[in-house]
């Protein structure tokens, strides 16, 4: 081996030099990215509110106009509001749901702490945050968002709630005007906006990411907004949000599939609320959390591997906003009215209900069963083999058109252990069950003027009938649907809330939830009151 030369020698080290002269010329801290300010602007700029400070970091106003949400926006926010808390109430019902909320340390007295609906526990934002998220998420019931990205985006609620009663309590505690329900509803036009329009095309679940992380995106920025954030706190808690560690949807799907799926949304509520903390005490943020190269969410998270990127010329390969923000989200979201059961799977079972009356009578007739569905519904609910457990149940294509084929109903009760033990005939028909897809409800899925969520049922028996082929393209709380839902809905609520509080209690409740002009004017920590034991 030749030793260099000492000029040789020169010659590297000047290279080497020139190298990290190079280097840190480059090390120049760049501009938030695009995306993070886009949303920070609607965050700030999009509803006038007295009562929150929007100001950027000189005090100037921000620039973005001041549009604000539209009326049908605001009252299917109001019913999105009914109806989150009635799931949350429901789930009190259920002990695996209740062993997770209180304080983490016993008897913990918080200086005008965040109430907990259904409950008597009074906690610091974060942890009410994550209670209130876990009760609205246990039994798959609140509202609804399909795209290339799925979600519930009143699981945002746990956070806006529990931020608002805190913040209430304490400005009325201070002399200062609390904050009145308007502003809770606004928040949640907002959060379902963030989270809905992220959804449109970033498909997370094809790199193996839960849609959770969208809730923890969307409450940062809400919430931090209810803070009374600056521009440049929002902006750094937005990108602590990113780069925060993500949730993978391991145990959404067999053979892992539990019930941790029913705490992740309330875990992701409460640590926006934690993130936007951080970010009002003067944390620094971090400018390219999407978009630096190796080390932003896009390289590291999202852009590899991603199919549906794949498909997208080299420099659109990244996360990117659909859509102007502003009300869509909110006024095209699905509510879950008839059956607590993953959405892909709502217009099955009501396609099955529809033949329960020709079929329950020749159960043991049945030779097979064909589903035709969509593309998304295959990859996510369809399961074959033993089920563990009752979020396996919940989230099995098969299973929830077995039950109301053979009893005529599905509720929360019939995904439980005991009741599948108790009837064996559930899984000899999803034995005979055939699942395929059909090409126009996967298409039709997608497409923004339709959103239809398409399933279609037909028996047939071993003497060589049928019955005929049930499809159902929109299910009953679907934007084509409104109007027929909005009875059932509050029957839903109603129901729910009877299962923790008095008929009184109810009809009080069910009367403020039904007057939008006195419940956007209802000081917050008064409203939650309401919902104390």
């Amino acid at each position: 081996m030749s030793t260099p030369s000492s000029d040789q020698t020169g010659e590297n080290r000047l290279s080497a030099t020139q190298t990290s002269t190079s280097q840190a010329s480059a090390n120049q801290r760049p501009d938030y990215d695009p995306e993070l300010q886009q949303i920070a602007d609607y965050v700030l700029g999009y509803c006038d509110d007295p009562h929150v400070a929007n100001a950027d970091a000189d005090g100037q106003a921000c620039k973005h106009e001041r549009s604000g949400p539209s009326a049908e926006a605001m009252d299917t926010a109001r019913l999105c509001l009914m109806d989150t808390l009635g799931c949350g109430i429901l789930a009190l019902r259920f002990p695996e749901c209740t062993k997770h909320l209180g304080p983490l340390v016993a008897e913990t007295v918080v200086p005008h702490g965040a109430r907990v609906p259904g409950t008597a526990f009074s906690l610091d934002p974060v942890k009410a945050a994550w209670d209130i998220g876990c009760t609205i998420r246990w039994l798959d019931y609140n509202d609804t968002w399909l795209a290339a990205e799925w979600g519930h985006p009143s699981d945002n609620l746990g956070g806006i709630l529990a931020v608002a009663d805190h913040l209430s309590r304490q400005r009325v505690a201070l002399g200062k005007p609390p904050l009145v329900m308007r502003d809770v509803l606004e928040s949640m036009v907002m959060a379902h906006e963030i989270q809905g329009v992220l959804a449109l095309d970033n498909s997370f679940n094809r790199v193996g990411l839960d849609h959770v992380m969208l809730v923890k995106v969307a409450t940062t920025a809400v919430t931090a907004r209810l803070m009374g954030a600056n521009r440049e706190q929002l902006l750094s808690a937005l990108s602590h949000a990113f780069v925060d560690g993500q949730s993978l949807r391991t145990y959404r799907h067999a053979p892992n599939a539990g019930s941790r799926k029913s705490w992740a949304a309330g875990d992701a509520t409460s640590r926006g609320v934690r993130l936007a903390d951080i970010a009002l005490r003067g944390e620094m943020g971090i400018p390219g959390a999407l978009s630096a190269p190796q080390w932003g969410f896009n390289d590291v998270s999202f852009s590899h591997g991603n199919s549906d990127l794949a498909l997208k010329p080299e420099d659109e390969r990244r996360l990117t906003l659909a859509r102007p923000l502003g009300s869509y989200v909110m006024e095209n979201v699905l509510f879950k009215v008839s059956f607590p059961a993953e959405f892909h799977a709502q217009t099955a079972a009501e396609a099955a209900i529809r033949l329960h009356p020709e079929v329950r009578d020749r159960l043991e007739e049945i030779e097979r069963i064909e589903i035709t569905t969509h593309e998304s519904a295959i990859r996510i609910i369809s399961k074959q083999g033993a089920l563990a457990n009752a979020a396996d149940r919940d989230h099995c294509l098969q299973y929830m058109v077995a039950v109301p084929l053979i009893f005529g109903e599905l509720n929360a009760d019939h995904y439980e252990d005991g009741f599948h033990a108790a009837h064996p005939e559930i899984d000899r028909l999803r034995d005979r069950m055939v699942v395929k897809e059909e090409a126009r409800f996967t298409r039709e899925y997608l497409e923004a003027d339709k959103r239809s969520i398409a399933n279609a049922l037909r028996v047939i028996f071993r003497d060589g009938t049928a019955t005929e082929q049930v499809t159902v393209e929109y299910p009953l709380g679907h934007r084509r649907r409104r109007e027929e839902s909005l009875a059932p809905l509050e029957d839903k609520c109603r129901a729910n809330l009877a299962a923790c509080f008095p008929p009184l209690r109810c009809d009080t409740l069910m009367a403020l939830l039904g007057d939008r002009e006195r419940l956007e004017a209802l000081p917050v920590h008064e409203f939650m009151a309401h919902w104390v034991p």
